[in-house]
Formats: C-alpha cells, structure tokens, sequence
C-alpha cells in the first residue's frame, strides 16, 4: 500500500485537508492521526471492514476491542446507549468534567458497532479527544472514529510522527504529521457497567479524579492479577504492550539497593558483551554510569512529564540497539500510576522486589 502523508498545523489546522482525511475515512479507509494521547489510527466506526484493516495493520489480535472516537454527545449517541439510567446518569456528569480529553467510558453499545470493533462484547469504549486535529477530523469524517494506538501490536505507542512513520508506513492510506502528543500515555478507560465505575485501564485521569465527581470509583489491580482475561473489556488488559525490543526488567524497593542491584546487572551485562540501557528520573539517572543508555523520566516529583516521556524513551532503547533495559519502578498513584502500568506491560507483566 502506498501510504500518503499529509502535514497539519495543530495550531491552525487546515479544514481542506481535514475533510479530505475524513472521507478516507468515512468511505473505509484508514488514517493515522495525532491525539492528546498518543496518535491512533482511525477506521469508520460504523463498518466492519475498516475495522479489519485497523486490526491487520496492528497485527492486533481480534479480541482487543478499539474504543470508538466522537467529536460530540449527538455522535456519541449513534454509537452508544445505555444500560440503566445511573450508568446515563454517570457518563453525562464524568464527560462534563473530562470531556473532551483522555478519558473513556465502557457503557452499552448499540447495533450500528460492529461486532468486530467490539470483540463481539456488549459494550463499547467511547472517547471524545481534545486534539484539535483529531476532534476536526472526526467531525470531519462524519461518523465516530474506532482507534487504537498507531503502532504495530506489542510496541511502544506512537507519541510522535516518527514513531508512526517507523510502524504505519505502507499499512495505512494516509499519516497525518500533526506535532507530538502532549500527555504522553492513552486515555483513562473507565468502565460503567457496575454498580461503582471501575478503571480497567490508568491514565491522566486519576482515580481520585473520578471519585470527585462519582462519589466512589474502584480500579482493576493489573499490579497484581493473577487470573488471566480472557476477554478483555478495554486495551491493555491482557497482551504484552508498549515493548521495546529488549528485555525489560523493572526493580522497586528501597531505592540505593535497587540503584545497586541494577549496577550489578549492568557490569554483569557487559562482562557478558551485552548493551545496557537504565531508565530512570533525573536525580537517579546519574548513578548509572556504566550503562550504554541512560534515559531520564524527568524530575521524580513531575509525573505528567514521567508520562510524556516513556514511550518515546522505549523507542529510543531500540535506536540504541541495547539489549536488556533496566528501569526503577515510580510511586503508584496518580499519573504515575499510568506509567508504572505501562512499565509492568512493558516488562511482561512483572515488576521485581528487591528488599532491602
């Protein structure tokens, strides 16, 4: 496939060219485009033949359900309804606080979702991005927008258009270069189906967040699962995700014997003719010397720049041809919950205690 690339101001953003990639996407075709996020790669919602070439393109497995993108609440109607009148209640009160920005609602699908979209579940994820690019876009194309992330299935989400360029070229009709995404880590997925709302996937609305405007809100303990999906309701939840092509190890504990259990590992590495990279914030990356690459999160107390920063610093471990990547896990909570969910994906869902 010959793959088109169209350059977009974010600040300006050019409607001819935008109704162009709207009607690539509204008649089947796949565009990848920026969001807040990280960029998605966006099929007609409503056609399950688009959804196929999403899923082909990924080389993602078919039951990883896409989360449906709306520009308005009279788009997001056509795509969703719902169960009870709290869970209509809940998600006109959350969409006022977070909408439109990087958070989406698990609730009852109608019929005019293909199944495949769905992963032949009931319900369905729905998002209004607050990218200016990709909220013209949908309006734009006329119908909501399914997107995952714009990489290929298993990698480090697309935060830049480079990283798109590298996974997507030849597998998608058209690019969009529209600038980097500034949160850094997908949406906040909250699903609405029980009787308080529960987080199946962290981002940059926080539990607490949730909990302000809901009264309660419950969060699925990835940290811990020890049962495995087997129909995941929200991306993320039972496949490896966001890894670099090395192995990658994350060690929390108390903070100098984790600096010198990965300094140990380093050496060793080395001795052994390997590469090593550390990722690790700005006041601890100076420890690690030794290591063939040293990435810095940001400062410790910065979890949005944590956040902005993590994929595009896998990528670059790939561009360092490192073979293990030692990484030191960040507090659990708040943003830095997203980030600490896509380390332990990342490194195969496991994080290592090093005690004291």
């Amino acid at each position: 496939m010959k793959t088109e690339i169209i350059k977009i101001d974010p600040r300006d953003p050019d409607p001819v060219k935008l109704q162009y990639c709207g009607a690539v996407i509204r008649y089947g075709g796949i565009v990848a485009f920026p969001t807040e996020t990280v960029y998605g790669l966006g099929a007609n919602a409503f056609m399950a033949s688009a959804a196929t070439k999403v899923f082909e393109a990924k080389g993602r497995p078919a039951d990883n359900p896409l989360i449906v993108h709306v520009c308005d609440y009279d788009m997001a109607e056509t795509a969703a309804c719902f169960a009870s009148p709290e869970q209509e209640r809940l998600f006109y009160a959350l969409g006022s606080e977070f909408w439109p920005g990087p958070f989406t609602m698990i609730v009852k699908k109608r019929d005019t979702v293909p199944d495949n979209i769905t992963c032949g579940l009931g319900t369905a994820g729905i998002r209004m991005p607050s990218n200016a690019i990709a909220a013209r876009l949908i309006r734009a194309a006329g119908v909501p927008v399914a997107a995952p992330s714009a990489n290929s299935s298993g990698r480090p989400s697309p935060t830049r258009f480079a990283h798109v360029l590298e996974d997507m070229r030849g597998k998608a009709d058209v690019i969009i270069d529209g600038g980097d995404s500034n949160v850094g880590v997908e949406s906040t997925v909250v699903d609405l189906s029980g009787p308080v709302p529960m987080i199946l996937r962290p981002g940059a609305v926080t539990r607490d967040d949730i909990a302000r405007i809901a009264g309660d809100c419950l969060e699925y303990d990835w940290l811990r699962e020890k049962v495995r999906v087997d129909k995941p309701l929200s991306p993320g939840m039972k496949y490896r995700h966001y890894a670099p092509r090395a192995k990658m190890t994350v060690y929390a504990g108390e903070r100098e014997a984790v600096r010198d259990r990965i300094i140990s590992m380093i050496r060793a590495e080395k001795k052994a003719g390997k590469r090593a990279g550390v990722l690790a914030t700005e006041e601890q990356i100076c420890y690690y010397k030794e290591a063939d690459a040293m990435l810095s999160l940001g400062p410790e107390n910065e979890p949005e720049e944590h956040a902005r920063r993590l994929f595009g610093a896998l990528r670059k471990f790939d561009e360092e041809n490192v073979d293990v990547i030692y990484a030191q896990a960040l507090g659990l909570g708040g943003v830095d919950d997203a980030v600490m969910n896509r380390m332990f994906r990342a490194a195969g869902g496991t994080i290592e205690q090093i005690d004291s």
